[in-house]
């Protein structure tokens, strides 16, 4: 599967910043997770660098490949980190300036492609050439893997699929939800966690976190069972609507919602009416590595035929 040399996979995120050392099998060497020093540039990249360190430490090695998992983007136009949600590293040379403190080169990878590397190397996707992998949690997304490497796309924002509009849309789910990006019914605006609430809130009156109604769903509660009834539609929509367009050999599923058992078994029966074809057997999976697989995904974007000392610096999606 992999060389011998270890890997190291950086999960930035807003609140912790998880690493691993991987070896060439993808068991875990060592594992360790610090809190984000937020709002806080230097301090972030300072935290990167002893966590690295400490983890080379805790693995007896050193030298050992980086790549960094998180949620944004480095721009193609300038270099800079753009679409951050941890906003302090918005405008940044981030990867040029984390390779510099580290003195080696880095791997950058948007968490959402993150995901569907570790997926497609040793996870729910293995062996299998074109893996898309959607997160379904507070935000939604989705990042693409093919034969294990993630594609980026030229403008940096290959698997945006939560930007997008829901697909045939019924005339009560016109214009839709209003968006943060500025626009109205945006497919996260309803498949997120807040969006299933908001569902439930219009039409039931009541407020209850979308975990919360999952589980009234599998107590018999009407409301929320007719709230998890239009949620699995419009997911079954929304993901027909790529697999259209990217026909992949399987979909995996990530973030809170991929937890739900009986979401995941619906799913295929949901999207198949929309699939344009005569059939539809492409297999949908929860992740196999659940909150670890972006962490994981970090490490893995350090391929298998990959020379450290001639690798470039690259950010992607």
């Amino acid at each position: 599967m992999a060389s011998a040399r270890l890997r190291i996979g950086i999960d930035l995120g807003g609140t912790k910043i998880a690493g691993i050392v991987l070896d060439g099998a993808g068991a875990t060497r060592s594992q360790i997770r610090v809190p984000t020093p937020r709002g806080d540039y230097s301090g972030t990249l300072a935290a990167i660098a002893d966590l690295v360190a400490a983890l080379e430490r805790e693995a007896g090695t050193e030298g050992a490949s980086v790549g960094v998992g998180m949620p944004g983007a480095m721009s193609r136009a300038s270099g800079l980190i753009k679409n951050a949600n941890s906003t302090w590293l918005n405008g940044r040379p981030f990867a040029q300036d984390l390779a510099a403190r580290l003195g080696r080169p880095v791997r950058i990878e948007n968490d959402a492609n993150c995901l569907a590397v570790s997926e497609a190397v040793d996870g729910a996707g293995a062996g299998l050439d074109l893996v898309w992998a959607v997160i379904l949690g507070t935000g939604v997304g989705s990042g693409i893997a093919v034969n294990g490497r993630a594609l980026t796309g030229r403008n940096a924002i290959a698997g945006e699929w939560g930007h997008n509009p829901l697909p045939w849309p019924r005339d009560d789910e016109r214009p839709g939800p209003a968006c943060y990006c500025g626009r109205h019914g945006c497919i996260e605006t309803w498949l997120s966690g807040p969006g299933l609430a908001a569902d439930y809130g219009r039409a039931s009156g009541e407020s209850l976190t979308g975990e919360q109604i999952v589980v009234a769903a599998a107590s018999g509660k009407a409301a929320a069972v007719a709230a998890m009834a239009r949620y699995l539609d419009r997911l079954g929509r929304g993901i027909a609507h790529v697999v259209n367009v990217l026909d992949p050999d399987v979909i995996v599923l990530g973030g809170g919602l991929s937890r739900v058992e009986s979401l995941v078994a619906a799913l295929p029966e949901r999207i198949a009416p929309y699939v344009f074809s005569d059939s539809f057997d492409t297999p949908v999976r929860a992740s196999r590595h659940g909150d670890a697989s972006g962490v994981r995904g970090a490490a893995w974007l350090w391929g298998t035929t990959d020379a450290l000392a001639e690798a470039p610096i690259a950010s992607q999606h």
